[in-house]
């Protein structure tokens, strides 16, 4: 064999063994959740990005966030059975004077009755949501659920109640936010009807996740302009480029 190809093969070899660590090293830090990796996998110029907001983000400039390309806004509205976010009011309205497509969440809690979280949700939102976004339940740990988790049984009874209340109400099933995690624990075989919206924060979400989704929360340390006086993130969020935004618009 020629030097000059023997040479050739061996840097060959080198080059591919750097990269395949590189990618190892990359992929172990992205499930140890020590580097986010999702906005390399997500084209936020050629995508229809949307964002998420609650108190947290405190003073909201609805026409400032859009002025960013962001094509639609996801608001906490209620907690539980008991709590509404102290600025679903304004955002809500803001987002409707701004004509930025919003839509409403309910934050999902374990340790209270489906029925009461529905009608916290409606009383909260009004019981017109025409123009708006599908209502969404936010389906996830809190406290000490993930190290304690709750039973599946009570949790698809009563967020199956959840659902069935808000959909006699608005006409309309809800979309279920969830983790990918969590989606295979509780709901995988019991909710198919639903659209999905899937967080995978550490990684590309068909990494870990193989259904149908319409949104995928990517990234949770955001920073654009046109908030201000609260937390310093925002969350981000890309709709599915097979779906359209427009089938998540309540008629």
């Amino acid at each position: 064999m020629k030097k000059g190809i023997k040479r050739l093969i061996i840097t060959l070899i080198i080059i591919v063994l750097a990269a395949t660590i590189a990618f190892s090293s990359v992929f172990v830090l992205a499930k140890t959740k020590k580097v986010f990796i999702n906005k390399w996998f997500v084209n936020e110029k050629n995508s229809t990005i949307g964002v998420d907001v609650s108190s947290y983000q405190a003073d909201i400039d609805m026409n400032k966030l859009k002025e960013q390309d962001i094509a639609f806004i996801y608001i906490k509205a209620t907690e539980g059975s008991k709590i509404q976010d102290d600025r679903f009011a304004e955002n809500w309205q803001n987002a409707q004077n701004a004509g930025l497509l919003s839509g409403a969440y309910h934050f999902f809690s374990y340790d209270s009755e489906g029925k009461t979280q529905a009608e916290n949700f409606i009383n909260t939102v009004g019981t017109d949501i025409k123009g708006r976004l599908l209502p969404v339940v936010d389906v996830e740990y809190y406290g000490d659920k993930e190290q304690n988790p709750p039973e599946k049984d009570a949790v698809i009874r009563e967020l199956k109640t959840y659902l069935d209340t808000v959909e006699k109400q608005y006409g309309v099933k809800p979309m279920i936010y969830t983790r990918a995690d969590l989606y295979k624990k509780y709901l995988k075989g019991e909710f198919d009807e639903y659209k999905k919206w899937i967080s995978s924060l550490y990684s590309p979400l068909s990494w870990n996740y193989k259904d149908d989704w319409y949104i995928w929360q990517y990234f949770n340390r955001g920073e654009l302009q046109g908030y201000t006086g609260g937390e310093k993130y925002i969350d981000m969020n890309v709709l599915n480029k097979e779906k359209r935004l427009d089938d998540l618009i309540v008629k």
